[in-house]
C-alpha cells in the first residue's frame, strides 16, 4: 500500500469515509437530515481541508467550528458522533493507505475530533455520550 501523498489520494480517501459514514446509521442522520449536506458539493470543500491540514494546499477558506456549532444547535452531538468519526476516518485509512501520511491523517483526526468537542463544550455545555 501507498502512503497519501496527494489530492487525488484525498478525494479517494475521503469519498470512501463518507460512504462509510453515510452507512452508519448512529452518524448517518447528522448528514442526511440535520445538516442535509450535498456531497458533492461538500466533499471538495473536505479535500481542500485535508489538502491543507497533510500536504501544504491553500484552497481551504472558511471556519470548521461555525458549521459544527451549527449543526450542535440544531441536533445534540454526543461524544459517541465524535468517536464514531474517527473509527470511520481510522479505518478507512488503514484499508486505503500506509505510512507517514496516513500516520499523520490519524493524528490529525484525534487533535481535531478533540479540539472541536472541547469548543463545543466551552460554548454549549457538556456533552452527553450519545444524543
Amino acid at each position: 500500500m501507498k502512503d497519501i501523498q496527494t489530492r487525488a489520494d484525498l478525494e479517494k480517501l475521503l469519498a470512501s469515509f463518507y460512504q462509510k459514514l453515510l452507512a452508519d446509521a448512529s452518524i448517518s442522520y447528522l448528514f442526511t437530515e440535520v445538516a442535509q449536506i450535498d456531497l458533492e458539493e461538500h466533499l471538495p470543500v473536505l479535500v481542500n481541508f485535508w489538502e491543507g491540514n497533510l500536504l501544504g494546499g491553500h484552497n481551504y477558506k472558511g471556519n470548521p467550528m461555525g458549521p459544527h456549532f451549527t449543526l450542535h444547535q440544531k441536533s445534540p452531538l454526543g461524544t459517541n458522533h465524535f468517536k464514531t468519526w474517527l473509527h470511520h476516518w481510522t479505518e478507512t485509512i488503514d484499508e486505503l493507505f500506509e505510512g507517514p501520511m496516513a500516520d499523520e491523517a490519524k493524528s490529525r483526526a484525534r487533535s481535531i475530533a478533540l479540539l472541536m468537542q472541547h469548543k463545543i463544550e466551552q460554548a454549549f455545555g457538556p456533552l452527553n455520550e450519545a444524543n
